[in-house]
């Protein structure tokens, strides 16, 4: 199996940014989609981005499109996500997840196959 490891995770004013990273360990990491998502109180777990891993692309949710970017870096086993412009809506708890190759959905949270612990990112107004 995939172990992963969140950390990055702070308060932080509007606007502000933070780097969030994932280190994982195990067998054939390169081969999994990895993919972050976020849950506020009260709401559903909601997907933020993936990235395959083989062509080094990356898919983002709507509201983070053009602030988040989701990057990789195999030598160190680690996914980054890179969030600028932060807004309040932003607050959550952010986990990284790793999905087997073709999954059923890499932009739901059923699609993916082990879970990190989670980061709590706070953005106050």
């Amino acid at each position: 199996q995939v172990q992963l490891v969140e950390s990055g995770g702070d308060l932080v004013q509007t606007g502000g940014s933070l780097r969030l990273s994932c280190a994982a360990s195990g067998r054939t990491f390169s081969t999994y989609v990895m993919g972050w998502f976020r849950q506020a109180p009260g709401k559903e777990r909601e997907f933020v981005a993936c990235l395959f891993q083989n062509g080094g692309i990356p898919s983002y949710a709507d509201s983070v499109k053009g602030r988040f970017t989701i990057s990789g870096d195999n030598a160190k086993n680690t996914v980054y996500l890179q969030m600028n412009s932060l807004k309040p809506e932003d607050t959550a708890v952010y986990y990284c997840a790793a999905a087997r190759p073709y999954s059923a959905s890499y932009y739901s949270r059923f699609g993916y196959d082990f879970w990190g612990q989670g980061t709590q990112v706070t953005v106050s107004s």
